[in-house]
């Protein structure tokens, strides 16, 4: 008479389930895209595909511990205040520089120039990472240096996505020998394409092309650029680099939390 069998294992149903029960919840925090001030309990169903019952569930606890609120009728759910606090946290210890560093040696790499990035700093933008051409030829403007906004491509492709209230660009180019019609046309090619270009502005014998990178918000939060000599770099490289740029930082872009 064989031996009778041996009791199965017991299952881990609260660890396992409390591991889906987590994933479940952040689909649920997830699923608000940008744009999203509220969503209705059926806008949330369909975008995580959860039973009613199960829905409602985690959205009480995730209401529970703040993350969501809820009211009216229909009842409509917001992102609450925890969010808030936890982004607040985030964006105080972000290091910029070092959340952009694999995108930084991505163009270096790509590109063999000197790659920097750009942060605005009111009228100016402020250079933080720079990563310096290995070629024997090559031009730096270096980590801490500042420039305004209207002068040079990698201002410029921030200044195309900052919203300027009238007369302002004019204020901008205040003492400059910057001609601000040129400016506002470049403005407008810098929106269209992606990318800004410069040649023989800051720097005698450079071209320069640089990309904007956007925050959470969608708000501008900076530019990467790549300077090169132009007795290496045709006109075609510098666009070229400029389409590969405009992919690089909305690699930034996402890793700031805006995806476009």
């Amino acid at each position: 008479m064989p031996a009778p069998a041996a009791p199965a294992a017991p299952e881990a149903p609260e660890k396992d389930g409390g591991v889906r029960a987590v994933e479940r919840a952040l689909d649920i925090l997830s699923a608000f895209a940008t744009g999203d001030s509220e969503l209705l309990v059926a806008d949330l169903q369909k975008r995580v595909g959860l039973s009613r019952p199960t829905l409602y569930r985690l959205l009480r606890t995730l209401e529970k511990k703040g993350f969501v609120t809820g009211g009216g009728e229909p009842q409509r759910f917001h992102l609450g205040p925890a969010l808030g606090r936890i982004a607040n946290v985030w964006v105080a210890n972000l290091d910029l520089a070092a959340l952009a560093r694999p995108v930084l040696n991505d163009v270096w790499a790509h590109t063999r120039e000197t790659v920097a990035l750009f942060v605005p700093r009111g009228d100016m933008r402020l250079c933080i990472a720079e990563l310096r051409s290995p070629q024997p030829l090559s031009f730096s403007r270096g980590i801490g240096s500042s420039e305004r906004l209207v002068k040079g491509a990698s201002g410029r492709a921030i200044l195309a996505f900052t919203p300027l209230a009238e007369g302002e660009i004019e204020q901008f180019a205040a003492g400059t020998a910057v001609d601000v019609a040129w400016t506002r046309k470049q403005l407008e090619l810098t929106r269209e394409r992606g990318y800004a270009m410069g040649h023989n502005e800051l720097i005698q014998g450079a071209w320069a092309v640089a990309a904007p990178f956007f925050d959470a918000t969608g708000a501008i939060a900076g530019s990467v650029a790549v300077f090169g000599p132009d007795v290496r770099l045709t006109e075609a490289q510098v666009h070229e680099f400029g389409r590969y740029l405009g992919k690089a930082a909305s690699g930034i872009s996402r890793a700031l939390g805006w995806d476009s």
